[in-house]
């Protein structure tokens, strides 16, 4: 049985994580380095880091930032917002990241997947898609939630495997934040109709069944999570030990 993931995450603006609900009404959580170097120790699987604000900002992702992470993590870096062509990936993979997520960028220009699976691997692009419900659809958004781009979710999802992505960061801006479970049906419908890793992430809680419900009725991969493991309301080490007792394989601290 192949291992499933256990990811934190870190939502960073102006140089702090910050968490909200349903992307909005953002709150600090935390110092990144000082987060990042915890998770790295705990067990985590993976770590991503996305600036949630540069892309609406018109900038680039914090280099000197992601330099501080990289150099306390010693797992698997993914690292989003902000980036839109080759040279920004060239800079955050030499600043100690493994991987990179597009967003907006490849929405708005889907031939940077292909360009980049192709120049860097597909082992390094991560598409990352935030998707909503819409009379009974879900459509995915771009610019941090704000733009309903009236493209629907499973056509860009499997468009993304097409063109190279080596995996799917799905987040449900319906559970964002909410911590009453993982959205079982959205995590369901894309890990069902593609053929490479989805990540799914929106609505973790506290209780270690919100995490054995999306394994065990979904196809996904791994599962992403940042306000309770930010605050230490469910520990990485304690969720793992949980999980394991439900029959739930991943990767042993």
């Amino acid at each position: 049985m192949l291992t499933k993931r256990i990811i934190p995450c870190l939502d960073v603006k102006d140089g702090q994580t910050v968490k909200g609900i349903n992307f909005e009404n953002l709150k600090y959580a935390g110092d990144p380095v000082d987060l990042a170097k915890k998770y790295s120790n705990d067990g985590a699987d993976e770590l991503v880091f996305l600036d949630i604000t540069a892309t609406n900002e018109k900038r680039k992702t914090i280099i000197e930032l992601v330099e501080k992470v990289a150099h306390e993590v010693f797992i698997p870096f993914t690292v989003g917002g902000g980036i839109s062509d080759i040279e920004d990936i060239r800079a955050i993979l030499a600043a100690g990241a493994d991987k990179i997520s597009f967003n907006s960028a490849a929405v708005k220009n889907p031939d940077i997947i292909n360009n980049c699976a192709n120049y860097f691997g597909s082992q390094c692009i991560v598409v990352a898609i935030d998707a909503k419900k819409i009379d009974g659809e879900y459509y995915v958004h771009i610019n941090a939630g704000k733009k309903n781009t009236g493209i629907k979710l499973l056509d860009w999802a499997k468009e993304a495997e097409q063109r190279g992505a080596g995996e799917i960061l799905l987040t449900s801006m319906d559970f964002d934040g909410t911590q009453k479970g993982f959205d079982i049906p959205m995590n369901s419908l894309v890990s069902s109709n593609v053929n490479i890793p989805v990540i799914a992430s929106g609505g973790a809680g506290a209780d270690s069944t919100h995490f054995a419900d999306i394994f065990n009725k979904t196809s996904v991969d791994a599962a992403l999570a940042a306000s309770i493991f930010h605050f230490d309301t469910l520990p990485i080490k304690k969720l793992k030990g949980e999980l394991s007792k439900f029959g739930i394989e991943t990767r042993k601290i």
